[in-house]
């Protein structure tokens, strides 16, 4: 491996060390049904991940779910669960192991961090109300963090391919408005299903602070 991978193996590593979810095996391990929302995540994120879109090898769109994952599952577990796909990915043949470690840190860890400020500034600044958490930590969060990937990844390709700026501008990030919305839709519509029908489901949502609370005044 290069130098470069290996840098992605170290930093990305390093995050998610430093950050161990200790409350996770416990729970997994004596919950089956949180052992079944683990299990379908992680086949969920595959088989998104797969299905891919560019016209290059490097300058691929896929829809991502990370913020829905976040919410879900709250940031520290979200990016130990969104690198399995990751690991999978590379035993099929569709990335190579050399670049787990940067696809992790551009692709889950570092939008994971992103997703996880976008919604806790709207946690800090705006009115707990389930429309907020709908509409700004969910929807509106999935597409600013969709903007956030795209320019990430091409800020890679260019620093580290051989692929100029402009190339990258009318090919690739000229389809950012095209993935925002519908990432926003995918994310909006899975958090709205699951605090309606699965709240428990939810890590970041809690019905007494984003529902009681508003009957109440």
């Amino acid at each position: 491996m290069t130098a470069i991978q290996w840098g992605g193996y170290l930093v990305g590593c390093g995050i998610l060390l430093r950050n161990i979810p200790y409350e996770f095996w416990p729970k997994f391990k004596q919950d089956k049904h949180y052992q079944h929302l683990v299990f379908a995540t992680v086949v969920i994120l595959l088989l998104l991940w797969f299905l891919r879109a560019g016209i290059h090898e490097d300058l691929q769109v896929h829809f991502l779910g990370i913020t829905a994952l976040m919410l879900i599952h709250g940031w520290r577990i979200a990016a130990f669960i969104g690198s399995l796909p990751l690991v999978l990915m590379a035993m099929l043949g569709s990335i190579t192991g050399g670049d787990i470690g940067i696809a992790a840190l551009v692709g889950v860890i570092l939008p994971i961090l992103f997703s996880t400020s976008i919604f806790l500034l709207s946690y800090r600044f705006l009115t707990h109300h389930i429309f907020i958490y709908i509409f700004v930590a969910a929807f509106i969060n999935g597409a600013l963090t969709m903007c956030f990937h795209l320019l990430l990844n091409s800020g890679w390709i260019y620093w580290v391919g051989d692929v100029s700026w402009q190339y990258i501008v009318d090919n690739y990030l000229i389809l950012m408005p095209l993935m925002a919305f519908p990432e926003a839709l995918l994310n909006g519509m899975v958090i709205t299903l699951l605090v309606v029908y699965q709240p428990g489901w939810v890590r970041t949502f809690s019905e007494c602070e984003y529902i009681d609370d508003r009957e109440q005044k």
